[in-house]
């Protein structure tokens, strides 16, 4: 077999693994996009699309040496780029989410569980530069109780002024496999029989559960 039949081959078998985890990625894109509160950062799947990005450039540099029809340097350039976006994409809406809720999450062991290591630094990051910020623009010129950045005044029980995700939002969503009856609500008023790949508007906070453990999609 010639090299050119092994970059090929190699090629092909690059971009069949990479169209798997690129569905799987836009998954993850899409229910990143639709949920209100931040996912866990799917670290396995994000390592294996880097490797198949480089894969693919490497790929590409070897095709620009040996000369490939232009046509077959194009397909791969093209699920190239789309990967690349989609990966950027995805990361992009994770760091707006943290930075939109930075107090939130660096509060909460849970959510801080969620992020990659980068992401814990930018969260860090984040909230040290808007407290300095708040406390040196805003709450140094404001009488003693209302000075506190997560605090309307001492009186305040809990943290009223740190933003939190909706979790009462409605989304939409796509059953994966047959749930079976499936309780919405604490006490069992609302009882809702999910079938495999029906659609449904249902509050997020009543399917977090299910989201997190694969069985539905949001759509």
């Amino acid at each position: 077999m010639s090299s050119w039949d092994d970059d090929e081959s190699a090629a092909a078998s690059a971009a069949e693994a990479a169209t798997t985890d690129v569905e799987l990625l836009r998954r993850a894109w899409r229910n990143e996009k639709d949920a209100p509160e931040i996912l866990c950062f799917d670290s396995p799947l994000v390592s294996r699309v880097r490797e198949q990005i480089q894969l693919l450039e490497e790929t590409l540099d070897d095709f620009a040496d040996t000369g490939v029809d232009d046509l077959v340097v194009s397909l791969y350039q093209m699920d190239l780029d789309r990967t690349l976006s989609l990966l950027r994409s995805y990361l992009r809406l994770r760091l707006q989410k943290i930075e939109k809720y930075t107090m939130h999450i660096s509060r909460s062991d849970d959510l801080l569980s969620r992020l990659s290591p980068q992401e814990r630094r930018f969260a860090k990051s984040c909230a040290e530069i808007m407290e300095k910020h708040l406390g040196q623009s805003v709450l140094s010129k404001l009488p003693y109780g209302y000075d506190s950045v997560t605090r309307q005044s001492l009186s305040s029980t809990e943290d009223d002024m740190v933003p939190e995700p909706q979790l009462d939002t409605f989304v939409f969503c796509k059953t994966k496999s047959d749930v079976g009856a499936f309780q919405l609500d604490d006490i069992g008023e609302e009882v809702v029989d999910l079938v495999a790949d029906d659609l449904y508007v249902l509050r997020y906070k009543s399917i977090k559960g299910l989201v997190e453990g694969g069985r539905i999609d949001l759509i």
